[in-house]
């Protein structure tokens, strides 16, 4: 089970670390201060409590710490939207156990693969906040191509940037894609910190990969809404794809990725020779995903 006492504080600390007594509104006498950035008894000071009652809280033990408090923290802290959110999912879980603890979806429904058939000029996949993959339709496993040949079932976009020599390639920007996972499994594991198959990946990651741990250490989280990514696909080269992550509301837990290229671009005509190429994949492609460990098959 992640040690939530000790994830508070880190998160804590390492936020208060990167606050100066400028950007935070305080003079700053002299040039000789003991701790990187904000003091704790300025933290309190700014947000309103005792500096007993904050150091008690960088201790870890946020458990009944009220909203308006943790706003305030925030709020002093120049917390962002995400990391605002991580603050206060760490403080549910450091409450008291609660029964029914939210489940990590491994399988979708048969509805949801449907939707994903029907988008048939774009990627679009599923996957859960684990960065699982649990269905794509026929483009996005061609496009994914390179992730899928892990033998194991669900596939793992996470497990495929840091422990897989061939993403250094297929990720044109991996230095930022290892980041922003490393990141966004942070801010996963604040809402199901008791998941044992996330542990079980993070501890993996951690085992394996140094850039992890040092990934990890930064304490950064982040959202994972809209953007753009650049691929290097083995068959058809170099593309450049708009993407929108949505909850799906059905769904708890789950989330639609669906990628695009404007009308006419290098990257729109990259996407219709992955069609053709994927066409000519498909009953390939069944027999692996059919086969594999674990195995699921993409809608």
């Amino acid at each position: 089970m992640t040690d939530i006492r000790a994830e508070a504080k880190e998160f804590l600390s390492s936020r208060r670390a990167r606050i100066t007594p400028e950007e935070a509104g305080l003079p700053a006498y002299g040039g000789n201060r003991r701790v990187t950035g904000l003091r704790r008894e300025e933290v309190a000071m700014l947000a309103g409590v005792s500096v007993d009652y904050y150091v008690r809280l960088e201790r870890g033990n946020l458990a009944g710490a009220s909203e308006s408090v943790l706003d305030a923290v925030a709020r002093t802290l120049q917390l962002d939207e995400a990391e605002r959110e991580y603050l206060f999912d760490l403080a549910r879980a450091a409450g008291p156990t609660r029964r029914g603890e939210r489940r990590v979806p491994s399988t979708v429904r048969p509805a949801v693969r449907q939707v994903l058939d029907a988008i048939t000029e774009a990627p679009a996949w599923v996957r859960n906040g684990r960065h699982d993959i649990l269905a794509t339709n026929l483009l996005a496993r061609a496009l994914y191509s390179p992730v899928f040949d892990d033998p194991r079932r669900p596939v793992n976009t996470t497990r495929f940037a840091y422990l897989n020599p061939a993403a250094r390639e297929f990720w044109r920007d991996w230095e930022r894609i290892t980041h922003d996972s490393a990141a966004m499994l942070r801010l996963e594991a604040g809402r199901n910190p008791h998941d044992p198959e996330l542990i079980r990946l993070i501890g993996e990651l951690s085992t394996q990969s140094e850039l992890f741990r040092e990934r990890w250490a930064s304490q950064d989280v982040k959202f994972h809404r809209s953007g753009v990514k650049r691929l290097h696909h083995p068959v058809v080269g170099d593309l450049e794809l708009h993407y929108e992550s949505m909850d799906l509301p059905s769904e708890p837990g789950l989330v639609l990725n669906v990628y695009t290229a404007p009308a006419g671009s290098p990257s729109s005509d990259a996407l219709k020779l992955l069609a053709s190429w994927a066409a000519t994949q498909a009953a390939e492609f069944a027999a692996a995903d059919t086969t594999a460990t674990g195995s699921i098959t993409p809608a």
